[in-house]
């Protein structure tokens, strides 16, 4: 997991067009979605995390976005 207030930009991009980075993070109220997720957005950098796959984010207590995520949300909720 990679805190946003802790990588430059610069290494951030390269990370993603490297695809090391495929999923971005809510840390608050550990939600993971897709980079592109309008939700994800709008958040602020120091609540923000980056993960490198799925089940990383897992892994950490995060569950999958309602919005970008639709089929792994129903998936997670089914299971609890």
């Amino acid at each position: 997991m990679i805190q946003h207030n802790e990588i430059s930009d610069a290494d951030l991009r390269s990370k993603i067009r490297k695809q090391e980075i495929v999923l971005g993070g809510y840390k608050k109220m550990k939600i993971y979605g897709q980079l592109n997720c309008s939700s994800g957005k709008r958040m602020k950098r120091v609540n923000r995390v980056f993960f490198t796959s799925e089940a990383e984010a897992l892994k950490n207590g995060y569950r999958p976005c309602g919005h970008c995520m639709k089929e792994a949300y129903k998936k997670w909720k089914n299971k609890t």
